[in-house]
């Protein structure tokens, strides 16, 4: 049954991502183009595809494939930019759409068939709208419900209109292999189970999927039978609420340039504010003299208020390195914004919270953007890889992800106490003797004593390992090799122990 699924329109544009980095740079639409991410491709133009690149392929086998291949670094950040002008085109002509992705937007069809006379010629007027604006080969798909609506519009059709009538939505979803779920354990789980389209899976019991596959997999179960009941929300359409400040003649001190924005700033928040928004991230850009410019986006644990934008055009003046003249142009804009109450304060306050986040801001605003950093977890094999400090305010961006496998990382847990810089030891057998740990990882004697620089002496209880780690070894300037034990002295406490080509050192410590 799919009446409570709302009829929806959804426009597809094909890799757009690969277009809009390819239009940025001036690479035709016909060339071959790759988007990397952590040295993998993670989407490829149509030219790529016909050389034998896919998804997910290593950058190396992919240049192997396509000699001529556009090699790019994802940024997620130039799609949005790029799909504004679609998205404001469509909201200019049917007001209403939902951002599900750059690229892929969704609208009730209900509204726009009515207007236009039929579903179809909303359709087409939807294509034309898109491609008009930059959205080359765009598609649109109609059909009860939202995954259904963007699998029609993703469909090949020649007409790049595939409208799917009501009560034939999982007729059409029936075929579809389970893959197009987007689960990569359960569309690897259900083929080995003899489950390989949608209708196979859907035609099981809800009860008995919901017993084995738990409420992600019951879910998934309701869209293969066509049963999605999610809305299209209208987005909130961005207002241009731009500040911008010229100084004639060009400001040389940053306590001239902080004084020149203050107004400004202020005059900033306040238009936010009237149109129910709020600003978590904002963009400065510094304009010099010469023609130089320096852009970064700023972050807020929560919204930015007024001095909070001066502190940061202060803070980036102070680190610019590409201005070289003084600042004629300072413009600040808002790069993510919210809903007003979803900062709302709660009835009674937020209590100790708010009173920690403003004494961290007035800290930071005195000793600047680094003087209050706060921690957190990266990824690494190393106990000091792992750890990242992160500036008040700003989200961590780890170039470490910490859900790699990181295989020859230490077993949990990690040690309490981390070494800044490694402590050079001596560690010795019961004989006096060092111990060594040979190429195939074998222990020369068991440790018995830890000599610490200063000639402390303590004697182990126990010990386990060596855990080998091995990092980088094609580039002989970073490449590591060690290995690494942990021991436990008479006092009880626990010791990260490692060896590698310049002797022992004690790189941390379980309290």
């Amino acid at each position: 049954m799919t009446g409570s699924a709302p009829r929806l329109l959804v426009l597809h544009a094909p890799d757009w991502g690969v277009r809009a980095q390819s239009r940025l740079l001036g690479i035709r639409d016909e060339a071959s183009v790759v988007l990397i991410a952590r040295g993998r491709v993670v989407a490829c133009s149509p030219a790529a595809r016909a050389e034998g690149v896919r998804s997910g392929m290593r950058q190396r086998e992919a240049q192997g494939r396509c000699p001529g291949l556009h090699v790019l670094r994802e940024d997620p950040g130039s799609w949005v930019r790029a799909f504004e002008p679609v998205l404001a085109a469509l909201d200019d002509a049917l007001p209403g759409w939902h951002l599900l992705r750059p690229g892929t937007a969704a609208i009730r069809v209900r509204g726009p068939a009515r207007y236009y006379g039929s579903e179809k010629a909303a359709a087409r007027t939807v294509v034309a709208l898109a491609e008009q604006h930059g959205a080359a080969d765009a598609r649109v798909g109609i059909a009860a419900g939202l995954f259904a609506a963007e699998l029609a519009a993703r469909a090949p059709d020649p007409d790049r209109v595939r409208i799917v009538t009501g009560g034939s939505t999982a007729a059409f979803l029936a075929p579809l292999p389970v893959g197009v779920l987007g689960d990569d354990e359960l569309g690897s789980l259900l083929p080995r189970l003899g489950i390989r389209t949608l209708g196979a899976f859907a035609a099981l019991d809800p009860d008995d999927v919901a017993a084995r596959f738990g409420p992600g997999g019951a879910r998934l179960h309701l869209l293969a039978r066509g049963r999605d009941p999610r809305p299209a929300t209208p987005r909130i359409p961005p207002k241009d609420i731009d500040a911008v400040i010229d100084f004639e003649p060009a400001a040389e001190r940053v306590d001239e340039v902080a004084f020149g924005v203050r107004a400004a700033c202020g005059e900033f928040v306040r238009e936010l504010l009237a149109a129910r928004l709020v600003c978590t991230a904002v963009r400065v850009e510094l304009h010099g003299d010469r023609g130089e410019v320096d852009e970064r986006v700023w972050l807020h644990p929560r919204s930015f208020g007024p001095s909070e934008v001066v502190d940061r055009v202060r803070w980036q003046l102070q680190a610019a390195e590409e201005l070289r003249s003084g600042v004629v142009r300072v413009r600040v804009s808002p790069e993510a914004v919210d809903p007003v109450h979803v900062h709302e304060a709660g009835l009674w306050g937020t209590g100790p919270e708010e009173r920690v986040h403003s004494a961290l801001s007035r800290v930071q605003a005195m000793l600047g953007h680094r003087g209050v950093l706060t921690p957190q977890l990266s990824g690494g094999r190393r106990p000091a890889d792992r750890q990242q400090l992160v500036p008040w305010g700003d989200r961590p961006v780890s170039v470490r992800e910490r859900t790699q496998p990181w295989p020859g990382a230490l077993p949990d847990p990690p040690p309490s106490t981390v070494y800044e810089v490694p402590r050079p030891v001596r560690v010795e057998d019961a004989a006096g003797q060092p111990v060594t740990i040979g190429d195939r990882g074998l222990v020369s004697a068991a440790p018995s004593i830890i000599v610490s620089q200063t000639g402390t002496r303590r004697d182990l209880t126990a010990w386990a390992g060596p855990w080998p780690l091995d990092e980088r070894w094609w580039d002989p300037a970073s490449a590591r090799s060690a290995h690494r034990l942990q021991a436990v002295d008479t006092t009880g406490c626990a010791w990260l122990l490692v060896l590698d080509d310049a002797g022992w050192w004690a790189e941390g410590r379980y309290d």
